[in-house]
């Protein structure tokens, strides 16, 4: 996961860590570990929070896929 990567479409999308907590029904300590890679993400809040961004698939994948995943898909291609 790219934290730095989807706090930077915090920034260019001029969202707040309190407005997406509130899209997503958490609660902004919540918001915030999972920010900070402390709690996890649950696929149903990338989706949702995707959608409230406005993140097309390449950002999706760029941002939420662990690179790791990457390296293992170009290997067995």
């Amino acid at each position: 996961m790219n934290l730095d990567k989807l706090k930077g479409k915090l920034v260019e999308k001029k969202k707040t860590y309190r407005d997406c907590a509130k899209y997503l029904d958490i609660s902004v300590a919540t918001f915030n570990l999972k920010m900070n890679g402390k709690s996890k993400w649950y696929v149903e809040e990338i989706n949702e929070l995707s959608e409230y961004l406005g993140l097309t698939l390449a950002e999706k994948v760029e941002i939420f896929l662990n690179q790791n995943l990457h390296d293992i898909q170009d290997k067995g291609a």
